[in-house]
């Protein structure tokens, strides 16, 4: 997330390849329901995207949103928009189906609390400090909006909705090996590559030399889709205020559109990392017993 577009974000995800996986499957599923289900109205605030990924969860995730403003220190637009996030929280929580546990912290007495899950204190030259954030966590796995700005309000619905699947995402069970009786030729010439003697690396070692070269690549991914989701991001942001329904839902199909494209090239990504531990295993063994 970019500086005054988007909070700061820390995490600690231990499994980063599954959250990928079904990060990527939740946005496929999300762009199925953008054409299927009706947009959001008063009664109805969620878009469709972020009531189906909210639909999915299978662990609970709890927020704890951090909203510390003293009256001198916070002025009333800044109220108002903390106001708003709650409101919009409490929708998330609702269309989780129980699954997202929301705790509002808003005394002067949470600020050490919210220290301590990273919100980041500000207007400190207007008196006391302001906290405006949220910690998102589920299992040992975190991440938190450090500080919450107004003039990021558009799009948070769609950060909170991935922030949370991502987290998530990370409890969920691994999937079974894939079949490696018959590897893609490339599988076999990029384990060659990165482990010219299979005999001398142990499985462990395989993982992460594996896993390393994932997040390269996966780096690659999102510097190049990067330079197309925030021109579409920004599209979302001008149609919130332009006052056409239909230029917002256009820009949100877009941003939708180049987001898909995202998570299927990274869950293509994820799909060679588990066959190239499998398909390494199987080497290690061939080579084993050859060499008998």
């Amino acid at each position: 997330m970019k500086a005054n577009a988007n909070p700061a974000l820390k995490s600690n995800l231990p499994s980063l390849a599954l959250a990928l996986l079904v990060f990527a499957a939740g946005i496929a599923l999300a762009g199925i329901w953008l054409h299927t289900h009706p947009p959001r109205s008063a009664t109805n605030p969620l878009s469709g995207s972020t009531r189906a990924v909210l639909g999915q969860l299978t662990t609970p995730v709890t927020i704890r949103y951090y909203a510390l403003l003293p009256a001198g220190s916070a002025d009333e637009t800044l109220q108002s928009f903390a106001g708003r996030v709650a409101q919009l929280l409490n929708a998330m929580q609702t269309a989780s189906g129980g699954k997202i546990q929301l705790a509002n912290l808003d005394t002067p007495a949470k600020a050490n609390a919210a220290s301590a899950d990273g919100i980041q204190p500000f207007n400190l030259d207007k008196g006391e400090a302001c906290f405006l954030g949220l910690a998102i966590t589920s299992g040992k796995n975190s991440e938190a909006f450090a500080r919450l700005q107004p003039e990021w309000e558009p799009a948070l619905e769609f950060d909170l909705a991935r922030a949370i699947q991502r987290v998530a995402a990370t409890a969920a069970p691994a999937s079974p090996a894939p079949e490696v009786a018959k590897p893609n030729p490339e599988i076999i010439a990029t384990i060659n590559r990165l482990i010219p003697d299979v005999t001398a690396v142990s499985v462990e070692q395989a993982d992460q030399i594996f896993h390393a070269e994932f997040l390269k690549r996966c780096n690659e991914v999102n510097l190049e889709v990067e330079t197309l989701i925030k021109p579409a991001r920004q599209k979302v942001v001008e149609a919130q205020t332009s006052g056409s329904p239909e230029d917002l839902e256009a820009a949100r199909k877009n941003l939708l559109a180049v987001q898909l494209a995202q998570a299927e090239k990274v869950k293509a990504l994820n799909a060679d990392l588990q066959t190239q531990l499998a398909v390494f295993q199987k080497m290690k063994a061939d080579a084993t017993i050859g060499a008998k």
